[in-house]
């Protein structure tokens, strides 16, 4: 599965060179290893340190031996992924790996000689895999998501000026770590995956083995549900798009009140997100809407937390202010 998966990605002909997130696990190990030998030479690895356990000096040392046996470039990134006041610990780490990455991407590599490389890293490809991305969805379901939600992890997409690709999304875990078996190449295990604190481990322990019983083929199903719900998301993107055209950036009260609630929810989601990268809750925008329809007097105030800040009334229009 494994080998179909590269080849699958060779087909997407992502740019070259392409680098890889390597952690040291077996799932970024299978990745990187795959990728190197489709492509000799025009491989390379990020590894980001998070500094937030004892074992993170032991996942860089592996990368090290890996990278130092093949010849192949890597970088090392240590970030403060401690997450701020209102910020999940699993949010803070995410934004923080992002962060690094891109700006490894664009930094200076050597070979394994130390001489500079001269062409800049054009793509990144990340190990998350079909587990990855069940567990996604339930995470999503749980908490009550809507179709941005429930289309999970793309499969490819653009920012910062790289193509990122996600190869390894129909290949379940246990499929690369037979992979690496079979080839004699050790990983590292992460000591927080077994940790039952985090929701995300619970739904592959317990779960997954159930699904994977009574639905063994849940997770092309279970994909092809995140499919649909992706393209449904594209579709409401468009929508939001044409309709912000129309009520203006920042958005007028009256072109909002013209509206019907399903497009004056997606219209501010997307202004909120869009602009001010904040999403509000189902509360918050409900409050919002409500506040919206009845704000028909010159002296109607609306002040409303929504996400990190407050939406105001500013004259015949609304703001976000982040205080």
């Amino acid at each position: 599965m494994v080998d179909a998966a590269i080849r699958a990605f060779a087909g997407e002909s992502p740019p070259l060179p392409l680098a890889v997130a390597f952690s040291g696990g077996a799932d970024s190990t299978a990745l990187l290893l795959a990728c190197a030998e489709r492509w000799p030479g025009q491989v390379r690895a990020v590894h980001v340190h998070h500094g937030l356990q004892v074992a993170a000096d032991g996942f860089a040392q592996q990368c090290q031996t890996v990278c130092e046996a093949r010849g192949i470039p890597l970088q090392n990134c240590a970030i403060d992924a401690r997450n701020a006041r209102g910020q999940s610990p699993e949010d803070a780490a995410r934004q923080g790996r992002y962060e690094a990455l891109i700006a490894a991407a664009g930094g200076s590599w050597t070979d394994a000689a130390g001489q500079p490389l001269k062409q800049a890293v054009r793509s990144m490809a990340l190990a998350q895999h079909a587990d990855d991305q069940v567990e996604t969805l339930l995470l999503a379901l749980s908490r009550g998501a809507g179709v941005a939600g429930l289309a999970a992890m793309p499969a490819h997409w653009r920012r910062a000026g790289l193509e990122w690709f996600r190869p390894f999304l129909a290949v379940p875990g246990q499929a690369l770590r037979d992979w690496l078996m079979l080839r004699g190449q050790d990983w590292v295990e992460d000591p927080s995956n077994a940790d039952p604190s985090y929701t995300r481990n619970r739904i592959r322990a317990q779960l997954l083995p159930v699904l994977e019983q009574t639905f063994p083929q849940f997770r092309a199903t279970f994909a092809r549900s995140s499919a649909h719900c992706a393209k449904a998301a594209e579709v409401l993107e468009e929508v939001a798009v044409s309709d912000m055209q129309v009520v203006g950036m920042p958005p007028r009260i009256a072109a909002l009140q013209q509206l019907g609630d399903a497009r004056l929810a997606n219209v501010l989601r997307h202004w909120l997100r869009s602009q001010h990268a904040t999403t509000p809750t189902a509360a918050q925008l409900s409050q919002l809407m409500t506040q919206i329809r009845v704000c028909t007097t010159r002296g109607h105030r609306i002040h409303i937390k929504v996400g990190r800040g407050f939406i105001e009334r500013q004259g015949l229009m609304l703001d976000w202010y982040n205080f």
